[in-house]
Order: structure tokens, then C-alpha cells, then sequence
């Protein structure tokens, strides 16, 4: 409820969920039976929820806040949104029946958002008063940058000499050799300060295994990471555009010093990455009026999600400033002016030949990007013997699908929702194929996530 009268849908309130148990045991909470004293108004959902104890959880929703949903109860969890949160918003999302709108808030509830309000007028008007910190020392900083540009220097110049001797030895080395010779080297390539490096090399460590044609795919990206060590040495000498994506590659840090675009952004899709010690969120963006397509990310330490959070479907009136490098889609997410709302808009579509034709032109920038954004039109999904891939419903071409999309429960939800008939689907277009992330029915519907 973010704008008069408007409510999620029930996949875009299930996707708050923090992880899949919450969101099942959310989704047995989204009925009427355990729920009393539930109501709606000014963009907040309250009520009441019957638990093994005498007294009921006290669970409120705040979605009028521009910076997202927040949530209050008094059940032990210490996840967020809880599954009494998720069950209310669920009940909320089917209508005004169980959960009126209009109502005053209970006491409990007013306290709750009282105390947000006065929370978030103190914070802004500390911001108004400018921080009492001082200036960081910029030359200090010019310091720590060439000191650090030195150690990335140091680190590209080794592993230029350790991939020399890997094609001079042979690449059947790397298979004997196993994972130690290149977890090794990521190590040193973090005593680097290069953790883009990193990434890479830690990534070659698994290719002897990946089956038939792996020497092909290990020479590929081994001359990938020769690239960029020639990029970083050779900085000097590159465009400004081209010397900051090679810095992004690399992994250094920079600021998104690009113009505030406002824009109406439609959010196209939002899926996790997770590894060890971190969880990364994409979030993508499409802009009404501006018509660019652009990538928020958000982490969370181990185990725990991001903070920032969108629904798929939802439109958020709000200013984003891209980073620097060619051809980058990476955005910082800026001043918001509304909290999000459902929209009826959906992105413009292109054909899978045109989408492969991107591709190809935005590597002339990017030589090490994996893939662009793409939204295409009338597609059909069609299996190809045993892979899967999206024919163009209007001419000749497909695309294939990846080897992740192949893995996830996303086909099958995207099989079942053409059944035969052309779709218009926002997926990432790369070298590996097309990945699916969100699809529209070609007549009326709500986007489905496929993530």
C-alpha cells in the first residue's frame, strides 16, 4: 500500500522474504484464522497473530517509508521480515475483507511509528548540520592510492610471469595441479590489494573439471586475465572510460560520480549470489522516461541479507548516478522521493538477434563483461534436444539458455507460463546464453520472477 487504494501482490510480498523457510511458513500465516484486529491505513498493515502463548504477536508494516519496508513484532525471531510480518502482508495483499483499510492504528502500533518518525527527523536534521568529522586529508589519500596502485602493479607484473609459465609448461599442468596452484595465486593476488584478480584467477581453478572442451575454455579466460593485467600496466595509455572499467575489473574502489537521473525505475528483477563470506544483491532497474537499464547491488555479511530490498513489479520515483567505465550499468541508488508502488508499465522488448548484437557491441568497451541486460519480445521457450532455449515467436533466431537457468525452478515456471504461447522476458544476454530473470504474459498479468 504505497499509493491510495494499491496492493502488492502476494509473489511480490513473498519475495521480502529473508530465506525459503520464512517465506513457507509466511505463506501458512496469510490467512484469516490466526489474525485479529488487523487493519490498513497511511501506508501501514497491523494486526494481531494467535501464537503458542497466552498472548498474540503484535505484528506492524511500515511501507510508507521511501527507504522500504520495515517491519515490528513481538515474536522472538530475529529474521527479517518474521513469517508473522510475511503472513500479514499476505492477508493484506488479498483485500480489504480481513484486513479493512482506513482504520486508526492501535496504540501499540502508533507508538512504534512515532517513534520512526522522530528516529528519521533527528537523523535528517543531523545530516542538515553537516558532521562535525572534518575533511578527510586528501593528501593522505593521494598517498594511499599510489601506495596501493604499487601493490596492484606488483601483483599484475606476478601473475603475468605465472600465466607465461602455466602455457609455457602446458595447460595439462593446470589439470595435475589441481586447486592449490590457483587458490595460491588468488592469495597473493589479495596481498595485492586486486581482488577483481582474485575472482578470476580463483575461477580458472575449476575449469579442468568442467568437462569435455575444458582446455579451450581455460586458454579463453586465461587470456581474459592477460588482458586485464596489460590494461592496469598499460593505464596510461587507455581512454578515461576504458582506465575505469579496467580499475572496476580490478576491483578498486571508486564513487558513482555520475549525473542524479530521476526517473519512475521499474524494478525488472532482484536475485542473490552467496559465497563464503558474503551475499551479493542485484537489483535491476528500468527507467519510464529515461529508457536506461541499470544495476543496483547490495551485500550482506554471511549469512544475512541485504538491507536494500525491491519487489519485482514495484516502480520507485527516486534519482540513480551511475558509475564510472565504459559502458557500465552499475548505479548508486540516490534521493527517493515516494516509496515504491505497483506499476502497470513494462520495458520495451527486442528481438534475440538484436540482443546477441548488443552483446557483441558492448564487449568493444567491456572485453571482460559477462553479459547485458536484455528484455525480449515474443519469445517462446523450446527444448533443443537436451538444453533449453528461447525462439523468437516473429523470425528464425534463438537464443540458448545458460547452464544456471537450465538448474533452476524458473524454467519450469516459465514453460508453464507461455504453454506454446510468446512471452516478453527480461533475462542477462552473455556468452554462455540468455538467463531468464523475470517474464510477462503477452496479454494482461503480473511479471513472474524466475529467480
Amino acid at each position: 500500500m504505497t499509493e491510495q487504494g494499491v496492493r502488492w501482490t502476494a509473489e511480490q510480498v513473498l519475495s521480502l522474504a529473508p530465506d525459503a523457510a520464512s517465506r513457507t511458513a509466511g505463506g501458512k500465516l496469510g490467512t484469516a484464522g490466526p489474525w485479529s484486529e488487523a487493519g490498513s491505513g497511511e501506508g501501514t498493515v497491523w494486526g494481531l497473530c494467535k501464537g503458542s502463548g497466552s498472548r498474540p504477536y503484535q505484528t506492524v508494516v511500515d511501507l510508507a517509508d521511501p527507504a522500504g519496508p520495515a517491519y515490528k513484532c513481538s515474536c522472538p525471531s530475529r529474521k527479517f521480515p518474521c513469517k508473522h510480518a510475511l503472513g500479514l502482508l499476505l492477508l493484506w495483499a488479498g483485500g480489504d475483507g480481513p484486513v479493512p483499510a482506513s482504520a486508526e492504528p492501535p496504540e501499540w502500533a502508533e507508538q512504534w511509528l512515532a517513534g520512526r518518525r522522530r528516529r528519521t527527523e533527528a537523523k535528517q536534521a543531523s545530516g542538515d548540520g553537516g558532521s562535525g568529522g572534518g575533511s578527510a586529508d586528501p593528501e593522505a589519500a593521494r598517498r594511499r592510492a599510489e601506495r596501493r596502485a604499487e601493490r596492484v602493479t606488483a601483483g599484475a607484473t606476478e601473475l603475468e610471469q605465472r600465466l607465461a609459465d602455466l602455457l609455457r609448461g602446458g595447460l595439462a599442468a593446470a589439470e595435475q595441479a589441481g586447486y592449490g596452484l590457483w587458490d595460491e595465486t588468488a592469495a597473493r593476488m589479495v596481498d595485492a590489494q586486486a581482488p577483481g584478480l582474485a575472482a578470476r584467477v580463483r575461477e580458472l581453478g575449476a575449469i579442468p573439471a568442467s568437462g569435455a572442451g575444458w582446455p579451450g575454455r581455460l586458454l579463453e579466460e586465461c587470456a581474459l586475465l592477460h588482458l586485464l593485467d596489460q590494461g592496469w600496466l598499460r593505464r596510461a595509455q587507455l581512454s578515461d572510460a576504458l582506465a575505469a572499467t579496467v580499475r572496476s575489473r580490478l576491483g578498486l574502489p571508486a564513487a558513482a560520480d555520475g549525473a542524479p537521473v530521476r526517473d519512475r525505475w521499474l524494478v525488472l528483477a532482484q536475485y542473490d549470489t552467496v559465497d563464503a563470506k558474503l551475499t551479493t544483491r542485484r537489483i535491476w532497474l528500468h527507467g519510464a522516461a529515461s529508457g536506461h537499464t541499470r544495476l543496483l547491488l547490495s551485500y550482506g555479511a554471511a549469512g544475512r541479507a541485504p538491507e536494500l530490498h525491491l519487489s519485482v513489479g514495484l516502480a520507485l520515483d527516486a534519482e540513480l548516478s551511475a558509475y564510472p567505465g565504459s559502458g557500465q550499468s552499475r548505479s548508486a541508488l540516490g534521493e527517493r522521493f515516494a516509496p515504491p508502488a505497483p506499476a502497470a508499465f513494462r520495458p520495451p522488448g527486442t528481438s534475440t538477434a538484436e540482443a546477441a548484437a548488443r552483446y557483441g557491441a558492448a564487449l568493444r568497451d567491456d572485453p571482460w563483461l559477462e553479459s547485458v541486460p536484455v528484455t525480449l519480445d515474443r519469445v517462446i521457450p523450446v527444448p533443443d534436444g537436451d538444453l533449453w532455449q528461447l525462439a523468437d515467436a516473429d523470425t528464425d533466431s534463438a537464443l540458448p539458455l545458460t547452464r544456471a537457468a537450465r538448474s533452476r525452478p524458473g524454467l519450469w515456471r516459465l514453460v508453464a507460463l507461455s504453454g506454446g504461447a510468446p512471452l516478453k522476458v527480461f533475462g542477462e544476454c552473455g556468452h554462455r546464453g540468455f538467463t531468464p530473470l523475470t517474464a510477462w504474459p503477452e496479454g494482461p498479468g503480473d511479471p513472474v520472477p524466475l529467480c
